[in-house]
């Protein structure tokens, strides 16, 4: 008897270490076009960007995560949840743009409970390069071929991209297109995503639409327009993690925004709406849902998604001292995994450094695993999987490999890998030997 789908999945990434990726194919159309020399010597200085690993999703797991997307992204982008959110948004926030501002990230983990959603991000890295990574898969037996050519397409490609950059503008009152973008982010050459920064710089540019990497002090506010040395910025892809442009340097973005001469995604408000984690304690909390109006069928769905979190506070602390090892500590408006914590790697000088600062604290709910072939040994790496989503539809699924507390594209054998759903009616003939 074959076993069921869900099994196969689980099979395949314990039992099928195989390395996937045509890496020679990978270099070959990242560079193709997009400021070969640069983006060469900048895939160079990150050698762990991509993994040589799929990652496979049983297709009722992967139908669950857009069953969530579109739910939680019709409930934070209603009127009554902005109300109930507004008062503790910054002032940079309180403009409300009439752009969506982008797509979103969903990251979850995979676990026997279904699903499981982690936070959401305003400004997630990698689409582009996730969908040049899923044209670099090679099957790496007979079974793997079957497999792949079964697996449904990406929904999106680089052309949906553009489609929704265009969109943007034109829901911001415009007509047409953008006449020059800026793509911002502080010291860009220096950011790890920088080869996307060159890679949705080539496509822009190759759609008619003037598109240069802009480090933010080089940009210009002189009271009615936004510029960057002699041109005039019409949009801005914004890969800031200062997510209210509070610091000095970002004050012409932020003037540029909220005057309406420039097109911002994501926005100050974006964040304020969707990516604050203490919304991950309201989404958690039945009571809360329930005076929105959330109908009962999500709040069962949240429930079941979303780990329970809660703020830390010092009304709290002597019982989330005591519990810590169930809990995982994030700052509210923390990006990257950057001091967040598991509660077991927990020092009494960090737990006082978190009880003086801003932070949610968040039920663990563990990473499944990819076994992967590194240097001819096999090893199990935590993964996640990052749903891409655009107005509540999602557009890509991808994973991210790691070794340690959480994702750092740091470790040898780890970094983005594809995600293939597998199909229900799938005929797999040969399970992996070592699958559990």
């Amino acid at each position: 008897m074959n076993p069921s789908p869900l099994n196969i999945a689980e099979a395949l990434n314990l039992g099928c270490p195989c390395n996937m990726l045509d890496r020679a194919t990978l270099i070959a159309e990242l560079t193709q076009n997009a400021a070969p020399y640069e983006l060469a010597d900048a895939l160079a200085a990150r050698p762990h960007l991509f993994s040589d690993t799929a990652v496979f999703i049983h297709t009722p797991q992967a139908q669950r995560i857009a069953l969530v997307v579109q739910r939680l992204s019709r409930l934070l982008a209603s009127p009554c949840w902005w109300e109930s959110i507004r008062h503790s948004a910054p002032v940079a926030a309180q403009t409300m743009p009439a752009n969506p501002g982008l797509w979103l990230g969903f990251d979850f983990h995979l676990g026997p409970n279904g699903p499981q959603l982690i936070e959401i991000n305003t400004n997630p890295g990698g689409l582009l390069l996730n969908l040049v990574l899923l044209r670099a898969q090679r099957a790496c037996c007979p079974d793997a071929e079957t497999l792949l050519a079964q697996a449904p397409p990406p929904s999106i490609d680089e052309v949906s991209v553009l489609a929704m950059v265009r969109q943007e503008w034109q829901e911001s009152g415009h007509v047409g297109q953008p006449g020059f973008v800026a793509l911002v982010d502080d010291d860009p050459i220096t950011q790890y995503l920088y080869p996307e920064f060159l890679l949705f710089q080539h496509e822009l540019n190759q759609a008619g639409i003037p598109c240069l990497i802009v480090d933010p002090t080089e940009l210009t506010w002189n009271g009615n327009e936004l510029t960057f040395r002699d041109k005039t910025v019409d949009m801005v892809y914004n890969r800031l993690t200062d997510f209210y442009l509070t610091e000095p340097s970002h004050h012409a973005l932020l003037a540029a925004m909220e005057q309406q001469r420039i097109v911002l995604a994501p926005h100050p408000h974006s964040h304020a709406r969707y990516a604050n984690k203490h919304h991950l304690a309201r989404l958690s909390n039945h009571a809360h849902l329930a005076a929105l109006g959330v109908e009962a069928a999500d709040i069962d769905l949240f429930a079941a998604t979303i780990p329970f979190t809660q703020q830390v506070s010092l009304e709290h602390a002597s019982q989330l001292w005591a519990e810590r090892r169930g809990w995982f500590f994030k700052p509210a408006e923390g990006f990257g995994s950057r001091a967040a914590y598991r509660g077991d790697k927990l020092t009494q000088r960090v737990w006082q450094e978190i009880l003086q600062a801003d932070y949610v604290a968040q039920r663990i709910a563990p990473p499944s695993r990819r076994r992967i072939l590194q240097n001819e040994a096999q090893r199990d790496y935590k993964l996640d999987i990052r749903a891409y989503a655009y107005q509540g539809q999602v557009l890509l699924l991808a994973a991210r490999l790691y070794d340690g507390q959480t994702t750092n594209f740091r470790t040898p054998g780890g970094g983005f890998a594809p995600v293939f759903t597998v199909p229900d009616d799938i005929s797999w003939p040969v399970l992996p030997k070592d699958g559990p």
